[in-house]
């Protein structure tokens, strides 16, 4: 009885730790260059387990279920809500995991109509400030780096024994509750969290293509400046499947036109990235 009783602790113990936890963090932005007084808030998931975590918006883990459920059903894309999709749209189309064993960073996002990961290549130098305050429940402690073209300050505890943070942040002997720009116009602050069974599926429709950082910045660069030879690659497949829908009595200019005017907004908008360089 009393081996079984070793064994069952020792499986709790095991399931315990094997748990993955959720951290909640409000991201508050300012995505447009020419309107900084736009201010767009949502929230984002850090899933810790300890081999890894992952950094991913709110919102496309609920469009990733409405299209799961969609093509589980037989309807397709075709039978998804647009309204509902459209109220799920985020600003945080990237997904950012880091691998706790190797001590590596993997940033995975979108351009145009393929997926991009690359391996972080900057290490985040931290300087560690004496200064303490409380944010909640938590005592805190004040940290600093220059990262991405950004002056950054980071607020970390040691109540919750984690090394880790939202976005690329990490490497601070504490979890990161508070990280802000001195601009003002990214941060992020921890709002809850709690366990949950397991890392979620994201989706990637799509190719991915691994790239060197400094090659999916000039891809990315390349997508501002001529955002529609990137939706245009394979002969213009798009547009076509595009006009055909609703019984095929679209003009394929006219889609391509609107779409080209849809693109070059969502850039203007999206002008204020949160690494400048």
């Amino acid at each position: 009885m009393k081996k079984l009783g070793i064994i069952a602790f020792a499986l709790f113990i095991q399931t315990a730790f094997a748990q993955t936890n959720r951290f909640v963090y409000q991201v508050t932005m300012k995505p447009d260059a020419s309107n900084k007084s736009d201010i767009k808030t949502e929230n984002a998931y850090l899933d810790i387990s300890a081999e890894k975590s992952v950094f991913y918006s709110e919102n496309r883990i609920k469009r990733d279920s409405i299209l799961q459920k969609a093509f589980q059903s037989g309807g397709g894309r075709g039978s998804v809500d647009r309204n509902q999709m459209e109220g799920l749209r985020s600003i945080i189309n990237y997904s950012i995991e880091k691998d706790k064993k190797n001590q590596k960073t993997f940033f995975k996002d979108r351009i145009g109509r393929d997926n991009y990961s690359y391996e972080e290549d900057r290490p985040i130098n931290w300087k560690i400030s004496s200064e303490t305050m409380k944010i909640g429940e938590y005592k805190v402690q004040k940290a600093e780096t220059d990262f991405g073209g950004r002056k950054w300050t980071a607020w970390f505890t040691t109540d919750l024994p984690y090394q880790d943070g939202p976005y690329k942040f990490g490497g601070l002997p504490g979890l990161i509750v508070k990280v802000e720009d001195d601009k003002g116009e990214y941060s992020f602050d921890l709002m809850k969290n709690y366990k949950i069974a397991d890392f979620p599926t994201l989706n990637q429709f799509g190719n991915t293509i691994k790239v060197k950082r400094a090659d999916f910045v000039k891809q990315q660069k390349k997508f501002m400046d001529d955002p529609m030879s990137f939706m245009t690659q394979g002969g213009g497949g798009q547009f076509r499947i595009a006009a055909t829908r609703g019984g095929g009595n679209q003009n394929p200019a006219e889609m391509r036109k609107r779409m080209e005017e849809r693109i070059k907004d969502e850039a203007k908008k999206n002008s204020n990235p949160i690494e400048l360089q």
